[in-house]
């Protein structure tokens, strides 16, 4: 019986082997400056939220980089001022009232512009992407005469439905994509089990749309969160939001001290970071951006 003899692999095969990984673990130059680019921003980022927050609680500023002392009487000062309450309490009406229209109203016309194929659906994508890409200055005045010239401007339906406009072409562009991932077949199966539209939507297309809304709303809600010029053209003395509400304090030359809009900003600053923190426990930025699974024929 014959025998194949085995060729033992040369000894310098192991030492070749530990090089590439050495050399496969040697940070490259894309890497190295991502890591840096992405450490300064997050430093820098870090040093603006950390000044706000030493000055909201500092008592008086010398010389250095540090107050003198410190104290927790500006954030009870800040607010017990008045009009900060409303204030808060109107950017959430405000903020609540857009999130469930543009989801009531974006959800369903994304669906529409997923599956269908129609004469003109392109050019209606463009102008849903439009108020999304655009500053909100640009179409803000015009926004807030249209809502004076209709009688409604300084009110709070005015505010509520100037910041709709950036936010429901959010919503619909988030949906489409996910609406894509989903098989026509699943539909499909849905109606030969006799499903009708309202079954259809409400106990099939709803639970696998589910992480697609909560991302649409949620983002929604940021959006809104951090709306400045939209609300500040149209909004009243008793319709202003949070961020509204600091702009006016901090442009006002005889306004209150820094330490005390300091504070006011912090209550902002908590609120962005509730919406943030929301955000990442319930949706997947990620997902958004997927690359559709299925494409309706």
């Amino acid at each position: 019986m014959s025998t194949t003899a085995i060729t033992p692999a040369p000894a310098s095969a192991p030492a070749a082997v530990a090089d590439a990984s050495r050399r496969g673990r040697r940070p490259t130059v894309t890497a190295v400056l991502t890591w840096l680019v992405g450490g300064l921003f997050a430093v820098t980022l870090l040093a603006v939220l950390a000044s706000v927050v030493v000055t909201a609680l500092s008592t008086s500023w010398g010389a250095g980089w540090l107050p003198d002392g410190y104290t927790f009487s500006w954030f009870h000062e800040a607010w017990n001022t008045p009009g900060l309450t409303r204030s808060i309490t109107v950017t959430f009406e405000v903020a609540i009232a857009d999130v469930a229209v543009a989801l009531l109203i974006g959800v369903p016309a994304g669906y529409v512009l997923a599956r269908k194929r129609f004469p003109g659906r392109n050019t209606i994508m463009l102008f849903t992407l439009l108020p999304v890409i655009l500053p909100p200055l640009t179409y803000a005045v015009q926004l807030a005469a249209l809502m004076y010239r209709l009688g409604i401007g300084g009110s709070l339906l005015s505010v509520i439905l100037v910041n709709l406009v950036p936010i429901l072409p959010l919503v619909i562009l988030i949906t489409v994509p996910f609406v894509e991932q989903i098989s026509p077949d699943v539909e499909c199966a849905a109606r030969v089990f006799g499903a009708d539209n309202l079954r259809l939507f409400s106990r099939v297309l709803l639970p696998l749309l589910a992480p697609g809304i909560v991302a649409a709303g949620v983002l929604s809600l940021v959006r809104v969160l951090g709306s400045f010029e939209l609300t500040f053209f149209v909004s009243g003395a008793k319709t202003q939001t949070l961020v509204v509400t600091i702009f006016g304090a901090l442009s006002d030359p005889g306004g209150p001290p820094p330490a005390l809009t300091a504070a006011m900003t912090v209550f902002y600053m908590a609120i962005a970071l509730l919406g943030l923190i929301f955000s990442l426990r319930f949706a997947n930025p990620a997902q958004t951006l997927a690359q559709p699974a299925h494409r309706s024929r």
